[in-house]
């Protein structure tokens, strides 16, 4: 996988935004994103706490798998 500049991440995440929410939805998802302090890392760090390492990898194996890779 190449790394994307900025402005590719930025469009490639408002295309995805748009398609998974829709343009209205998207638009207010950013706005809720920029109103509230939001800690990435640590929102990452709680995110898979009721999981096991084997639970999550079969998850991401599993997620592979259906989007062909």
């Amino acid at each position: 996988m190449n790394a994307m500049t900025d402005t590719e991440i930025r469009i490639r995440g408002m295309q995805v935004l748009i398609s998974a929410l829709g343009e209205f939805q998207a638009e207010k998802f950013i706005t809720l994103m920029m109103r509230e302090p939001f800690n990435y890392t640590e929102w990452q760090r709680d995110l898979w706490n009721d999981k096991s390492v084997e639970e999550i990898s079969k998850m991401a194996m599993l997620r592979r798998i259906r989007q062909g890779g």
